[in-house]
């Protein structure tokens, strides 16, 4: 019997809005008036990105060949990227639109020495609890940044499928304390986080990572430029960084490297060579502006894949 290969996605669905300030902010917003701050930026570069988790993780897994079904909740603005999903062929029946809210968006203004002040407004994701994934079969899914509560409710009907899950805390670490991660790692398969999250999670739980790591099939911590570290079966193993090509943008690296992660998972590939399809993903999106950009052929990832880390992915099957 062919296992299911659909991958639920978890998360947020976003707008990302980037205003680009020919400017330095230091010049403008002066430390001797800040309590009476007025002050606006006059922005001639501006573009509007498709992102959020799931999006970005839907779009990257959908590059590798994958069935990703997004599970997001979206608000009354949100037809060109529900239109984006059905050309990407993309199943979004369980995409949710609200028509009494806006879909989250953030407003992003960046500076000439890329500095950034940024507002977040959430949106239908406050409500994203209420997307029901119960009844939906697949073979993995992951719980990505969303609202607290949709990312609990998420885990607990996946959890009580019997669906493996990746827990990728990411954006919303500032939501959970030591007993809310406690909680969602007891209903996970496996976690992934950058460094600097692993640190947050060891610090907030009392724990190290490989005794975190004990207790679940995989820790995966991505560590930017050096790669990424792989726990599991109480062995540590370092996976060597793919050289990008150019350096131009990170947003969004962390969810194209879940996408490479998953795609090996839900294909039963070793949990090592899962993680070099993830290390690939990241370096072909860092060298693209945006999160939803960049544009690999299948061949060059199985090029890149076998080239760097002498694995034979032949049609990524």
């Amino acid at each position: 019997m062919t296992p299911n290969q659909d991958v639920l996605i978890c998360g947020s669905i976003a707008f990302d809005t980037i205003a680009v300030f020919e400017g330095h902010f230091r010049d403008h917003i002066l430390s001797d008036n800040i309590k009476s701050l007025s002050v606006s930026f006059f922005v001639p570069t501006l573009r509007k990105e498709f992102g959020g988790c799931a999006g970005n993780i839907a779009y990257n897994l959908k590059l590798l060949g994958g069935r990703p079904v997004p599970v997001g909740t979206v608000g009354q603005d949100a037809d060109d990227y529900l239109q984006r999903l059905r050309d990407l062929q993309i199943d979004s029946s369980l995409v949710r639109v609200l028509p009494d809210a806006y879909t989250a968006q953030c407003y992003i203004t960046t500076d000439l020495d890329s500095n950034q002040i940024a507002s977040f407004h959430p949106g239908a994701m406050l409500r994203s609890a209420e997307n029901d994934l119960t009844g939906r079969a697949a073979g993995w899914a992951i719980v990505s940044p969303d609202s607290k509560e949709g990312m609990f409710a998420h885990a607990e009907r996946l959890h009580a499928a019997g669906i493996p899950f990746v827990f990728d805390l990411g954006q919303a670490m500032p939501l959970f304390d030591g007993d809310d991660l406690r909680r969602m790692i007891a209903m996970a398969s496996m976690l992934t986080a950058n460094d600097y999250e692993a640190s947050i999670i060891e610090d907030r739980m009392g724990q190290s990572m490989p005794t975190i790591a004990a207790g679940l099939q995989a820790v995966v911590v991505t560590r930017g430029e050096r790669g990424s570290t792989l726990y599991a079966q109480g062995e540590q193993m370092d996976i060597a960084p793919v050289p990008a090509s150019q350096i131009v943008d990170p947003t969004g690296c962390g969810d194209a490297h879940r996408a490479g992660l998953l795609y090996g998972l839900v294909n039963s590939w070793s949990l090592r060579d899962a993680c070099c399809l993830a290390n690939v993903m990241g370096s072909f999106k860092i060298a693209s502006q945006g999160p939803q950009n960049h544009h690999p052929s299948r061949d060059q990832i199985v090029a890149t894949l076998h080239r760097h880390y002498g694995i034979d992915a032949g049609g990524l099957a």
